[in-house]
């Protein structure tokens, strides 16, 4: 720290003379900003957040470290954990005592806990190293110093929490590669070694970013200046000393380069080396089965043909290699997904097709479950509902889509548990498993809950369509009410059916996960 008695720099002059700040709790992250949801589901994403981190300091051997430890001290401090935020950035500054970000996390935290003299402290200390308010230059070299603190804080922007769409996930993208862009000119002179590693960061980002253009559908002119930069990158890290980010490298270059959707040009040289990593293996398993998902919609639809199950082989491959080095909950989830839908028919998802598939889809949502958050995540009880419907355990199936409901956040779109417990009530009851007062009972119940928790057009819009897929046992179900006097149920379960709304999309919450 700084001798106290020096004089302190006002923390307002220093960032209007700053070409960059210092940081992470000014970026525009939606970490930083005021939750739009629950608490209590900002909190589990970011204990789901802060564990993929964790994984991915397992493998990080490099100077990374520093990126993903400031960034768990940033999930730390939004979570209150303010003792092991300023144990983590302390540590950081003793390790590492150019590192820019992590003095000036250590203020933030500081005056959290308003401890004045401790956050002034770090502001003259970040002073000194960026040369900025004071007549003593540091040692070393200010613009390599910035350059790591703006790859860093690249870097945080994959981990940004609350992505509602794939517009705002390339918005973060893109602000994260600008970054190491911007980075890279500060760091003209840095080590080629680690530039290296900024490059396979910068590579898995592009990977991403090109993933989701993929699944916008984009043509090639759109997607190839990005491509061809990810290939420039990728053969730069090939001839790293890191024996870790060189076999990533070349795996994700073959990788790219087997896809079908990918371009025509192909660079010799290129070959699988067998390594199996995270990150855009990762990556591309998201984008085969969100392939899938979207010709299956538009099948659906009437707008094309069947969808490809080969996109369903190429995710479960990719997914398979990721978890073998990172079990973690996600990784779980999204293969089960996969298995999923390899064990239904695409177009009558009631009838399975491959008992075995079906199998290992519970299997690994138990292994998911197994995780601290596993219980709290809507995503696998609705996922186990279906799977369970399917294999005829319809009453443990009704508890799994009603548990989902409960645990989804008020407000969400993501209606098909609803749904589901509707149809799979109505088909105990055409099987006389369920007698009607029971089943009357139900409905009343969920329906009410239903509207707690989602909007009363979405909730109707799903009604409707249980009501135009199973006629007979609604009209025998609304007999049975009017005999008992419940005839607003009744009117609220046929007004549904005259009002014409369009369609739900096919439901891809866990993709976002």
């Amino acid at each position: 720290m700084e001798n106290p008695e020096e004089a302190e720099v006002d923390i307002d002059t220093l960032i209007e003379e700053m070409d960059y700040i210092p940081g992470h709790f000014h970026l525009e992250m939606n970490l930083n900003f005021e939750p739009c949801s629950a608490v209590t589901f900002r909190g589990r994403d970011m204990k789901l957040k802060r564990d993929s981190l964790m994984y991915e300091l397992e493998l990080e051997s490099g100077s990374q470290r520093f990126a993903i430890r400031n960034l768990l001290g940033v999930f730390s401090f939004h979570l209150e954990e303010m003792e092991q935020a300023k144990e983590i950035f302390l540590s950081i500054s003793q390790e590492d005592p150019d590192n820019l970000n992590a003095w000036a996390n250590l203020a933030c935290v500081y005056d959290r806990l308003d401890s004045e003299q401790e956050e002034a402290d770090c502001t003259n200390k970040l002073a000194h190293l960026m040369g900025l308010g004071s007549e003593d230059a540091s040692q070393g070299d200010p613009r390599l110093r910035a350059a790591r603190c703006l790859a860093e804080q690249g870097y945080a922007y994959v981990f940004d929490i609350g992505l509602v769409d794939e517009e705002d996930r390339m918005e973060k993208l893109t602000a994260g590669l600008m970054l190491y862009d911007k980075a890279l000119a500060y760091g003209e002179q840095i080590p080629l070694e680690e530039k290296r590693s900024w490059y396979f960061t910068m590579a898995t980002l592009y990977i991403r970013l090109d993933g989701i253009l993929m699944n916008k559908g984009n043509d090639e002119q759109k997607r190839l200046p990005s491509f061809n930069r990810t290939l420039a990158l990728l053969r730069q890290v090939t001839k790293s000393s890191n024996s870790h980010y060189r076999a990533l490298a070349w795996c994700y270059l073959g990788m790219l380069l087997e896809r079908k959707e990918t371009f025509s040009t192909t660079p010799m040289g290129i070959h699988d080396c067998g390594y199996s990593g995270t990150g855009p293996l990762d990556c591309f398993g998201k984008i085969h089965i969100k392939l899938y998902l979207r010709d299956l919609e538009r099948a659906k639809m009437g707008l094309g043909g069947m969808p490809d199950r080969k996109n369903l082989t190429s995710a479960k491959e990719d997914l398979e290699s990721v978890v073998k080095v990172c079990p973690c909950l996600k990784t779980y989830l999204e293969i089960g997904q996969v298995y999923y839908y390899m064990g239904v028919d695409a177009m009558q998802e009631l009838f399975p097709v491959d008992e075995t598939a079906l199998d290992n889809a519970l299997e690994f949502f138990a292994k998911a479950m197994e995780f601290d958050l596993g219980d709290t995540l809507p995503e696998i009880q609705l996922l186990r509902g279906k799977c369970l419907r399917l294999k005829n355990e319809e009453s443990n199936a009704i508890g799994c889509f009603k548990r989902a409901i409960e645990l989804d956040d008020v407000g969400s779109t993501y209606t098909e548990s609803f749904r589901c417990l509707m149809e799979t009530l109505l088909m105990l009851f055409s099987q006389k498993r369920v007698n009607a007062e029971m089943l009357m009972q139900e409905v009343e119940l969920w329906v009410k809950k239903a509207e707690e928790k989602y909007s009363k057009q979405r909730v109707h819009q799903e009604l409707r369509l249980v009501c135009r897929n199973h006629t007979t046992e609604v009209i025998e179900l609304s007999k049975a009410m009017v005999t008992r006097g419940n005839t607003e149920l009744v009117k609220m379960l046929f007004e549904t059916i005259k009002t014409d709304f369009s369609k739900p999309k096919l439901n891809e919450r866990s993709l976002s996960f």
